[in-house]
């Protein structure tokens, strides 16, 4: 679950109602745990991807908050891929969605890694999986087509961070990202 510090989570239904997870407990339950947890106020609820069995489609590998109201958010626009589906239901889920203090949430969207051809059926291939930290961001690249689109959508949406990059193949071919 990404929290944007306000009072809003937005989470993935793979993930939290996933009986391998939260076994038992509805919605209302898991935000009940959220809001007394967290400080949260208002959870947004996203599909996540069913077909994720690692992490059961952490909220990491769909968006991450870049500021009050603001997401960056991955979709696959390779209508063959598997993926590209589970993106679209992801966005479609957040479109129209406000935060817990009422503003629209504006989503900055950014193609996921979709060329790269993943070196092990663990790899993520996902630019939101990022570490975002007081000054800077640290971010995947994976020496795609899509890398450089990723990093300057990431120095717009933080503009006060030094961006650093880290190649995903060299460090974690066998899986894991860097948040």
């Amino acid at each position: 679950s990404h929290v944007d510090g306000e009072g809003t989570v937005i989470t993935t239904e793979t993930f939290l109602l996933n009986p391998n997870r939260n076994p038992g407990m509805g919605k209302g339950e898991v935000e009940d745990h959220l809001f007394h947890l967290l400080g949260a106020r208002k959870v947004i609820w996203l599909p996540g991807d069913e077909d994720e069995y690692i992490t059961d489609g952490h909220i990491d590998g769909v968006l991450t908050f870049c500021g009050p109201a603001k997401v960056i958010c991955e979709t696959n626009p390779d209508s063959a891929s598997p993926r590209f589906n589970t993106t679209q239901e992801n966005l479609k889920a957040l479109e129209g969605q406000t935060d817990a203090k009422g503003r629209p949430i504006e989503i900055l969207r950014i193609d996921e890694a979709y060329t790269v051809e993943p070196t092990s059926e663990f790899m993520a291939t996902s630019y939101v999986n990022a570490y975002i930290a007081n000054g800077g961001v640290v971010m995947p690249e994976f020496g795609a087509e899509t890398d450089a689109q990723a990093q300057e959508a990431f120095a717009a949406a933080f503009p006060n961070r030094r961006i650093s990059t880290v190649n995903m193949l060299k460090i974690a071919p066998g899986g894991g990202g860097i948040h």
